[in-house]
């Protein structure tokens, strides 16, 4: 949840760790810091709470020279965010300091038996914790840092990403992980280190990401060294970055995610491309040619996913029992985990995760593997953790997604489980040849229909205006469309702080119709379709209890038009693919909502854009 970003090399390290930490704040923003050793060998610890900027502001007028130095912007865990649980951690002689990303569960124990040997400690943190722990076992064994090290993460329980710097070894920084990223630049002299690539792309394309269980040694003027926790030695395993520094600025637009809402159809035809042949009536993904067997007989598809990827799963359930005709069942991983789940051989699991690395979805598709289904992935980084722990599935192309509030990620998302399931209908002979050309022509047309509703803005605005006040709002949907509902709901709570809910139209009668009134705004997706007038029936419903309807329908469309208070016209589509055109007038009001209400859209309290803890 937190981000990390350490430099060691011959270039002032400060400049490049603040930079990171910027590029890194969507991961946690309630603290910052860094620890640098400047050339009279001096170690400089400077943190703040709040934001990265507040930390320029505090050390504006310090020291902040130095070629070696660790950074942390912090999502709170353990302790309330503050100036002392703020990172770098300190060990009891503070000769050395820590930054942390994951959580030590079994601190409280570990810190129980320091504290009788005579440790004491500043913070909340089990962060802190673990630093002291090291620097015991380095102390009362002898051992070098990384040996330390090595010994002192067998005793935790949990989930780390750590870098630990030593004042009194300025030549080298020694970082580990398990369940929490980590990435490693290998430049010409020097090294970098981050929760993600999004800090490195500026000054080298080669990277290492480190395993589970890896610590890595990083000395100035030497090559990377890696071992694991049993001291087995690792050969460094060296990719190429495909990230261009283009893609994590912001391009003229006031916010990422404004930027990323109008980047989705290049998005989605980036997620398409190579994979989608509409003229040659074919799907060719290579991720899951190797499971073609397994679809062809699977009785049961499984999605496991968390927020905004669990929105994609839903609507990816009726797209493969529609298409494929196989039983679905969509999971939240949090809970799915945690169960005794009944899974049998030939069941396919597919994760679902932007980023990669969601912490739920890694341990649920450690608990599917070992039930022997098979089980694959849908996620957007290259290299992350869920798309090493699968054994199959493809990458969604919608590139970096900086802002927290996920938008062009699940249209990506539900363009690739979209031509998954079509795949899967192929492999199964569930589809006739012409239904199945029909979706792909139109699967290849979505792109520039998505272009059309951005034109929208204007009088989304517009809309956004008069509803910028409201304390609730309800959203509406039917059948494939009901998931979207659920992710415009989502959308306004997530970054204007307005409760809101989504609800299969149909069920508003059992229970929210109760909260309808002449201030409740709802919002419904009334395109045509086989649920088309069901839907407008309940939107009669809400005119007769005085409710607000704002209406995202197919163009041309008069009978909802004549009863809403506003309509917002999509080119119309097949039903089942209408999610990928339907949600994108929701992202761009609950944009300018937040927008007009002042609150900070990119970084909304209290939420973090990778969740790598529980």
């Amino acid at each position: 949840m937190c981000g990390i970003v350490a430099y060691i090399g011959n270039r002032e390290a400060y400049p490049i760790i603040i930079k990171g930490l910027q590029r890194l704040e969507y991961r946690g923003y309630d603290s910052a810091g860094v620890a640098l050793i400047n050339k009279a060998g001096k170690l400089n610890v400077y943190k703040r709470k709040g934001k990265v900027s507040d930390l320029l502001d505090f050390v504006k007028d310090e020291d902040t020279s130095g070629s070696i130095g660790i950074g942390h912007t912090r999502w709170a865990t353990h302790g309330e965010p503050n100036d002392v649980n703020s990172h770098p951690h300190y060990s009891q002689t503070k000769d050395l300091v820590m930054i942390h990303n994951g959580i030590i569960e079994n601190y409280a124990a570990i810190k129980e038996g320091l504290t009788k040997r005579g440790h004491t400690f500043l913070s909340d943190t089990d962060t802190e914790v673990l630093i002291h722990l090291i620097e015991e076992i380095q102390t009362h064994e002898n051992m070098k840092l990384g040996h330390a090290v090595q010994a002192a993460l067998k005793q935790v329980n949990g989930a780390y990403a750590i870098v630990i710097l030593d004042k009194n070894d300025t030549n080298t920084l020694v970082a580990a992980k398990k369940g929490s990223p980590m990435v490693i630049g290998i430049g010409k002299d020097d090294f970098f280190i981050a929760s993600d690539a999004t800090p490195i792309i500026e000054y080298t394309k080669n990277v290492v990401y480190l395993e589970d269980e890896e610590v890595a040694i990083l000395r100035r003027g030497q090559e990377l060294k890696i071992r694991n926790l049993k001291d087995k030695v690792i050969t460094p395993y060296i990719q190429e970055l495909t990230l261009e520094i283009e893609s994590i600025e912001k391009g003229g637009y006031d916010h990422f995610m404004l930027k990323e809402i109008y980047e989705q159809p290049r998005s989605v035809l980036d997620s398409m491309r190579g994979r989608l042949r509409a003229y040659e009536g074919d799907i060719k993904m290579g991720g899951i040619v190797d499971h073609e067997k397994k679809f062809e007989k699977a009785k049961r598809i499984i999605f496991i996913a968390c927020g905004t990827s669990w929105h994609a799963g839903l609507v990816a359930e009726y797209l493969f029992e529609e298409f494929a005709r196989v039983p679905v069942e969509v999971e939240y991983a949090s809970e799915f985990r945690y169960r005794n789940p009944v899974i049998y051989e030939d069941d396919i699991v597919i994760a679902i995760s932007q980023s990669g690395e969601t912490a739920d979805t890694l341990a649920a598709i450690e608990l599917a593997k070992s039930k022997g289904a098979t089980v694959l992935g849908v996620c957007n980084v290259v290299g992350s953790s869920i798309a090493r722990a699968t054994q199959g599935g493809s990458y969604t192309h919608a590139g970096p997604e900086i802002g927290v509030a996920s938008t062009k990620a699940f249209t990506a998302q539900v363009t690739v489980l979209t031509l998954m399931a079509l795949h899967m209908a192929k492999v199964r002979g569930t589809l006739s040849e012409t239904r199945f050309r029909q979706l792909c022509y139109e699967m290849e047309a979505i792109p520039s229909k998505i272009e059309e509703v951005l034109k929208l803005n204007d009088q989304l605005r517009e809309i956004a205006f008069i509803y910028k006040d409201t304390a609730n709002a309800l959203y509406l949907g039917r059948g494939v469309s009901f998931p979207v509902a659920l992710e415009g709901a989502l959308k306004l709570k997530e970054i204007s702080y307005i409760h809101a809910e989504g609800y299969p139209a149909a069920e508003m009668k059992h229970g929210p119709i109760a909260l309808i009134d002449e201030e409740m705004p709802v919002f419904v997706i009334a395109t045509k379709g086989a649920n088309y007038e069901k839907v407008v029936s309940n939107i009669q419903e809400v005119k007769a209890r005085k409710g607000k309807i704002i209406a995202v329908v197919t163009s041309g469309d008069t009978e909802v038009k004549a009863i809403a208070d506003h309509v917002i016209e999509i080119p119309e589509t097949d039903e089942f693919l209408v999610p990928l055109i339907s949600v994108v007038p929701f992202q761009l009001l609950s944009y300018h909502i937040a927008v007009m209400r002042g609150c900070n859209v990119d970084q909304p309290r209290n939420l973090a854009k990778s969740v790598t803890v529980e």
